[in-house]
């Protein structure tokens, strides 16, 4: 052994050592060979098994369900385990439902992803008579994305074994879960309270703190629903279906409802909710979600679905052993008082009921009220009859109050008659003299007006509340099959430009009993100007369009008012004597008149102007 051979050895035993450690597997490749012989371990346990029968509930409880197929190609088996790593032993399976069911709910969940199939709402019917089904499988989605390595792992392409727990034979909680070894596995949580809209969902991650990349931060999750048709009128159901959410300053915003729009929501967000005419489907975090995304889409030619929506959320991941997410499903109805005894979230704003002080008029006179009527069990048709009545006693002072003024510039009408022929070729004389003449008689030429903008709140609010009830949803009365919708007398076979298709008989008798409630408004203010005569009477037409398509209890809402407000006209033309206003008139203009500062100050800049204005030659 001379020095040449010593150092030949050190050599040769240096490049055994170096290519042992360079050929070592790697830690990714020893859990793929862990996660083969796992997947071979349960073939031939599951070989071993009992067949499973999908459909039987009771024996799915309890036990955690194996997803595994007998591997035949050893090629395959390799690809199969390069796609889904850790995740393999779920990659393949039989889809199981399983059912929550409550008295107002019943929840279809799937194996399949571990998510919901659909939803039925069990007091309600779409306008043809099927079940209202809200996050059908057909139109949705609900994916959980998150890395594993150089991987993508979607939980909608999983097979989640299943358990939970029973009372009384019905399901009261299940648990979805995707292994990627022992130990190591994706949950998907689902309960139902009784007598609940209201599902509880939590998703946890338990000892994947390895099998998750570990440079990810964060867990995705995209939720994706295509809306599909519960009314009779589809263009209806797009302009009122949008996306709602609430930041977690307690401030609700929504998407626009005519348009398609993307919004990356910059802070985080208590709820999000895909809110179609009559229902709804909200996604509400136990804490917030962190800044989501959310987009609207519409395709027009559709005759089934009515808007595409989605939300994106990113989970936060700190690679702890076990970590949950807490969520709750509201899969329900767009009703007021249901909505507002969520927890305070402010849900209830979703509702269009109107800004400002036509909201309030909504929520602490007209919902009441409806909410009071309707525990006697009245028809909605004699509920909406009580209401108006009632409606048009609250505002009585103000209507006698407008008649009045309306009165008393009628009897005044000769004098300004006689005003307009002396100084008609001089407006702005012409306009002094009269309210001279007004100030004198102790009139307020606004006295008719203001009256009638005082009661606009309670016009609008009507307008805001009646589409906007699911209570009159599906209610008939008379020819009306449904007061949410439009009653259709006659369908046409073609369209008119717009007017619509149809022709509703409630809209009919809105706009024919507003044009004479104008004539006879017309009539007592004998007012002069031919072109506010003809703007007055265009106005019905004009929006007999509009109404035609809409809610039906509405239009007859403005009927019954119309028909209301022609009845108080005589009677309070019954009670007014014409010639004692004529009197108390003659005898205010005797009377010294002392002039507002206010009224001062419009006389000196009426007569700056004049002096200002170039003299005629």
């Amino acid at each position: 052994m001379d020095r040449n051979s010593i150092i030949g050895l050190i050599l040769i035993s240096a490049l055994i050592i170096g290519y042992t450690v360079y050929t070592q597997p790697s830690a990714e490749e020893i859990r793929q060979q862990k996660a083969y012989r796992d997947s071979v371990e349960a073939v031939e346990v599951a070989q071993k098994k009992p067949e499973v029968n999908a459909t039987d509930t009771a024996q799915s409880l309890g036990n955690p369900l194996d997803s595994a197929i007998v591997i035949s190609d050893s090629a395959l088996q390799q690809e199969k385990l390069a796609k889904w790593g850790d995740f393999y032993p779920s990659s393949e399976g039989q889809e199981q439902l399983l059912t929550l069911e409550n008295n107002k709910l019943k929840v279809v969940l799937s194996s399949k992803g571990g998510r919901i199939r659909y939803a039925e709402l069990k007091d309600y019917k779409t306008w043809d008579g099927r079940p209202v089904r809200l996050l059908s499988s057909d139109s949705s989605a609900f994916n959980l994305t998150f890395s594993c390595g150089n991987r993508i792992i979607n939980s909608s392409e999983l097979y989640f074994g299943s358990g939970g727990s029973s009372t009384n034979g019905t399901l009261k909680n299940v648990d979805f879960r995707a292994a990627a070894g022992e130990g190591k596995y994706l949950e998907f949580q689902y309960s139902l309270p009784d007598d609940s809209y209201l599902v509880n969902f939590s998703i946890r991650t338990v000892g994947l703190q390895d099998v998750i990349s570990a440079n990810a931060t964060y867990l995705n999750l995209d939720w994706k629903d295509e809306m599909m048709r519960q009314e009779k009128s589809i263009a209806t159901e797009r302009t009122t279906s949008t996306i709602y959410y609430r930041f977690t300053d307690e401030d609700v915003d929504y998407l626009s409802e005519t348009e398609d729009e993307k919004q990356s929501l910059k802070t985080k967000v208590k709820w999000v909710a895909f809110k179609q005419h009559f229902f709804n489907t909200t996604l509400i975090a136990d804490q917030s979600f962190d800044s989501p995304v959310v987009e609207t889409f519409t395709d027009k030619e559709s005759t089934t679905g009515v808007k595409v929506v989605s939300a994106s959320f990113s989970l936060p991941y700190n690679h702890q052993r076990e970590q949950e997410y807490g969520m709750r499903f509201y899969l329900g109805p767009n009703h007021y008082q249901s909505l507002k005894q969520i927890d305070d979230l402010g849900m209830e704003k979703m509702i269009p009921l109107g800004w400002g002080i036509f909201g309030w008029v909504n929520k602490f006179l007209v919902i009441p009220t409806f909410n009071y009527l309707n525990s006697f069990h009245l028809n909605f048709g004699i509920i909406i009859l009580i209401l108006t009545v009632l409606v048009r006693i609250v505002i009585l002072p103000l209507t006698f109050g407008s008649f009045k003024s309306q009165a008393k510039i009628k009897v005044l009408q000769p004098e300004i008659k006689e005003i307009n022929d002396k100084f008609g070729d001089d407006p702005m004389k012409k306009q002094q003299e009269t309210m001279n003449l007004y100030r004198r008689a102790g009139v307020n030429p606004l006295g008719g007006c203001i009256p009638g903008l005082l009661q606009m709140p309670i016009l609008i609010a009507m307008f805001r509340f009646f589409p906007s009830s699911i209570e009159l949803r599906q209610q008939q009365f008379l020819w009306a099959h449904d007061l949410s919708t439009y009653d259709s007398i006659l369908n046409l076979p073609f369209n008119i430009p717009f007017y619509g298709d149809h022709v509703s008989l409630f809209t009919l008798l809105m706009t024919i009993s507003t044009l004479i409630y104008t004539r006879m408004n017309m009539q007592m203010t004998a007012a002069a100007n031919p072109q506010m005569k003809w703007m007055m009477y265009l106005m019905p037409i004009m929006f007999l369009g509009f109404f035609n398509s809409y809610a039906a209890g509405l239009s007859y809402y403005y009927f019954l008012s119309n028909v209301f407000g022609f009845g108080q006209q005589y009677l309070f033309k019954a009670f007014t004597d014409e010639e004692e206003i004529h009197r108390k008139i003659q005898e205010n203009k005797k009377k010294p008149v002392k002039k507002s500062s206010f009224q001062a100050r419009l006389e000196q800049m009426a007569k700056e102007r004049n002096a200002n204005m170039p003299k005629k030659r």
